[in-house]
């Protein structure tokens, strides 16, 4: 069965049930009738096993069989060690020796602590804006315990899922051993947080995929968009923009545990329909790894997308007369807003020390400004050239500082709009390789705290999740992989990953939601709220966020 067809039968099937649910819960505390403000917070590269699997209650490490945990090699055969090119992790003593697969480790074939090896307060971190391939030894660096980065692209994910089996996440990454990694859940500042005396209702969604493969640039889209972009232009796509990949579906030739038996390129956009082992891959023009805008802010030596012209949840809003606004860390900088909130350059140049090389006042982006990540800038309707454009960046594209001013705002009425999105930036987004995880989770606490500490807490519903994977395993088939049958197409759902919501009205102070969702089910959540039409098959088939209304709490000893 071809995937669209597949999509079409699960899309019949499961379509009724959301606007069912949310009929349902119309009216009272316990229903998506009662969220008067929906905040949505995307954090950056974790997947669930990886942060979150150490939960009390959750379908996480405990959970995962020895199958489910032991990777193979090219050849399909389990290593017996895990490579590591960290160079925290490789400089360890060898205590374990798979002479097959020509690897002298301290990792044997299994998931590992990071926080044994590489301390929160290490110093492994690179100066901002600065790339440590292999990241950084312990005391040449910055304080953070950062590891390096990990492979996160669209055709890479799909051979790691391996159909579901979850077993090739190693071989297909150029962190290799690395992609085994978890941290300690109990160390984490949102868990600290989340475990106070006082803390608000919350629950964890463990069963929350990312709604494309692959990574940041293509899971922001489907957040605002529900679908993968295509390149649309009077020009054609260039040819060397395309992906190639191998009888593996496998497109990159330079990592260290796999080798291609053929030509591969591991470009920006899908591969070209009729390509040698295309089967059932994404092919054509779509837009599926990092790629720029073509609107400033963005990098200048990179290819540029052209605008694009599909909805987005932004325009659902607005046709409504919804408030929204998609608030980034660093954006009045970047955008040139001078004066704005979040504004910090003095004397009418940008400030070397904290700017990008090269950068041209007023546009002033940080150094590790992300400029893929902001979604909403690659539309034609946020044309800074045009009239109606320049409107619209300046009405819903703002700075982080400008709601965190809202959330904590002093006045007697709730600030904040009906739904915000909120992007940290790079310092405080939790990145593997350019950040660390310590900073970032300690930020997304102080966003909640401003949250519950302001007038809007009692009707607002706070979404906290993930972009995508890292590059990280997960024991969990996503739906489309394996027997896990649930909404899928040719573009995903890649790999679990953390999820919260906040809400002070859920019926323990402590849930956990086993739902399946994907990232397309915030847009359901929105969309289901105000009464706006979906923006795809996806969104119009995944389970909205009001089923956490109905999760109870983990039968636990002692509670939490």
């Amino acid at each position: 069965m071809s995937w669209r067809l597949a999509s079409l039968l699960t899309l019949i099937s499961t379509i009724a049930w959301p606007a069912a649910a949310f009929a349902e819960g119309e009216g009272g505390e316990t229903s998506l009738g009662a969220v008067k403000h929906i905040v949505v917070i995307y954090e950056e590269n974790h997947s669930f096993d990886n942060l979150y699997g150490g939960w009390e209650g959750v379908n996480g490490l405990s959970s995962a069989t020895a199958a489910q945990k032991l990777q193979l090699n090219q050849a399909g055969a389990p290593f017996g060690c895990l490579l590591q090119n960290d160079l925290n992790l490789k400089a360890l003593p060898a205590t374990c020796n798979d002479a097959a697969n020509a690897i002298n480790s301290a990792f044997t074939n299994a998931p590992f602590t990071i926080d044994n090896f590489i301390k929160p307060a290490d110093t492994t971190c690179p100066a901002p804006g600065v790339f440590a391939a292999n990241g950084v030894l312990k005391g040449s660096g910055l304080p953070g315990g950062c590891t390096r980065d990990i492979v996160h692209r669209f055709y890479q994910e799909q051979y790691q899922l391996n159909g579901g089996a979850q077993n090739r996440y190693v071989v297909g990454s150029d962190a290799a051993g690395l992609a085994m990694g978890v941290y300690s859940t109990q160390a984490l500042p949102i868990y600290a947080y989340l475990h106070q005396d006082g803390h608000p209702d919350y629950a964890i969604a463990d069963n929350f995929f990312q709604a494309a493969f692959g990574g940041s640039f293509l899971n922001h889209q489907w957040l605002v968009a529900a679908s993968t972009p295509k390149w649309t232009s009077t020009a054609p796509a260039p040819t060397s923009l395309h992906s190639i990949v191998d009888v593996n579906g496998f497109p990159n030739k330079s990592y260290p545990l796999y080798i291609p038996a053929t030509t591969v390129n591991d470009g920006p956009l899908t591969i070209a329909c009729g390509s040698p082992f295309a089967g059932n891959l994404l092919c054509g023009d779509y837009a599926i790894n990092t790629i720029q805008p073509t609107f400033q802010p963005h990098a200048l030596t990179s290819a540029q997308l052209p605008p694009l012209t599909a909805p987005t949840i932004g325009d659902r809003l607005s046709a409504k007369g919804i408030g929204w606004a998609w608030y980034s860390g660093g954006w009045s900088n970047a955008n040139g807003d001078v004066g704005a909130p979040g504004w910090t350059q003095v004397g009418g140049v940008c400030n070397t020390t904290t700017s990008i090389s090269g950068a041209v006042y007023p546009n002033c982006p940080d150094k590790l400004f992300q400029f893929h990540h902001q979604a909403l800038n690659y539309y034609a309707a946020f044309d800074p050239s045009t009239t109606a454009g320049a409107a619209n960046r300046a009405a819903h594209l703002r700075d982080e500082m400008e709601f965190m001013s809202l959330a904590q705002g002093s006045t007697k009425t709730c600030g904040l709009k009906p739904v915000s999105f909120v992007k940290p930036i790079g310092e405080d987004n939790e990145h593997p390789g350019y950040t660390n995880e310590t900073t970032g989770s300690t930020h997304l606490v102080s966003l909640l705290k401003a949250i519950e500490g302001g007038r809007c807490a009692k009707d607002t519903m706070v979404v906290v999740t993930y972009d995508e994977f890292g590059g990280q395993w997960d024991h969990v088939t996503p739906p489309g992989q394996g027997s896990n049958h649930g909404p899928h197409d040719a573009s995903g759902p890649g790999t679990r990953v953390p999820a919260l919501v906040i809400w002070r009205h859920l019926r323990d102070d402590f849930v956990v939601d086993n739902t399946s969702y994907d990232t397309t089910s915030i847009l359901a959540t929105i969309e289901h709220r105000f009464h706006l039409a979906p923006l795809s098959s996806r969104d119009a088939s995944v389970n909205d966020l009001g089923r956490v209304f109905r999760a109870e709490g983990p039968d636990l000893e002692g509670g939490d």
